[in-house]
């Protein structure tokens, strides 16, 4: 079933749903709709046990080892969201390669969409009209902003990206396009400060800390087998969020980057309407966040080309 924006008042014997008008949701009992499918965008920077760059590289011992708590992470939010009367989950890996989850420790009723190229990336999935909510599994903070291995898309070459003036993280940005669609986000993973920057995109979602921020590339982590744990039950909870609403029209929608080099700015400015915009830095003006996260994929994959592995 799907409503949008609807004034209803729906019961069976295992839920009953209130909705009136321009009032917030009321549920009670165990799932909203009957068919709910969600879907978790998992990346990787933000999951149990990460605090280095070894741990989120492919082929490095620590990746293999983090993938396991990643995968951990992934798993557990899936189970939570079964045990909330979820009928479907799909996975969208969402970093690097977009192939680091171990499908085989997956829970047998559980899709994952892996490898590249997609083209909304991190939130591909969400523009066929089939999903009903969205979690942000291992998410992080933006650059230029405080949180472990923080940046937004690429590690060290972007240094600040800004939304209509506001500094954006990967969620906020992957928010506003899941927005257009009218879905809601209602489970954020990550370390504590992602949490707090999620306040500002996804104020009624469920968050869960898997570690507290010390630098960089330092965190307090928590087991596995603890993180398990709560974001299964926070996955749970989340599941009373999953209703549908009216797709949000925002536009328009200015996007800034400032990298760390000029060349970098430079080699953007080939993506039409993307122009100068300051010292190392490019905008460009886009009316939907579609439209713009597309336009966002193009220059950070003509950006990493122009990256030298010395020099940078």
């Amino acid at each position: 079933m799907r409503l949008f924006g609807a004034c209803v008042a729906l019961s069976s014997e295992d839920w009953t749903i209130e909705r009136p008008c321009g009032s917030g949701l009321a549920v009670h009992g165990r799932v909203p709709w009957p068919g709910m499918k969600i879907l978790i965008s998992a990346d990787m920077e933000g999951a149990t046990g990460v605090t280095w760059p070894a741990d989120v590289l492919p082929g490095t011992p620590q990746w293999e080892r983090c993938r396991a708590m990643f995968t951990s992470d992934v798993n557990a939010a899936a189970l939570g969201f079964y045990d909330g009367g979820a009928d479907e989950v799909l996975v969208n890996e969402a970093h690097w390669s977009m192939r680091n989850l171990l499908l085989e420790r997956l829970d047998d009723r559980v899709q994952m969409l892996t490898g590249r190229h997609k083209s909304l990336s991190m939130v591909e999935g969400i523009q066929h009209g089939d999903i009903d909510a969205i979690a942000f599994v291992g998410y992080h903070t933006g650059a230029g902003a405080e949180g472990v291995l923080a940046h937004t898309y690429l590690a060290n070459s972007i240094t600040g990206v800004w939304l209509n003036g506001a500094r954006a993280s990967e969620g906020l940005l992957n928010a506003h396009v899941v927005a257009e669609y009218g879905v809601p986000v209602v489970l954020v993973t990550g370390d504590d400060l992602t949490c707090v920057d999620a306040e500002g995109y996804a104020p009624r979602a469920r968050k869960v800390a898997v570690k507290d921020y010390v630098s960089r590339y330092a965190a307090v982590c928590r087991t596995p087998a603890r993180t398990a744990a709560d974001i299964r039950a926070a996955a749970k909870e989340a599941t009373a969020l999953a209703v549908r609403h009216t797709p949000v029209e925002g536009g328009p929608f200015t996007v800034e980057l400032e990298f760390d080099a000029e060349h970098l700015a430079q080699a953007a400015t080939v993506v039409p309407g993307v122009v100068p915009s300051g010292e190392r830095r490019v905008a460009y003006t886009s009316a939907t966040m579609y439209e713009g996260i597309r336009t966002f994929k193009a220059v950070t994959t003509l950006v990493s080309s122009a990256v030298e592995e010395q020099y940078g």
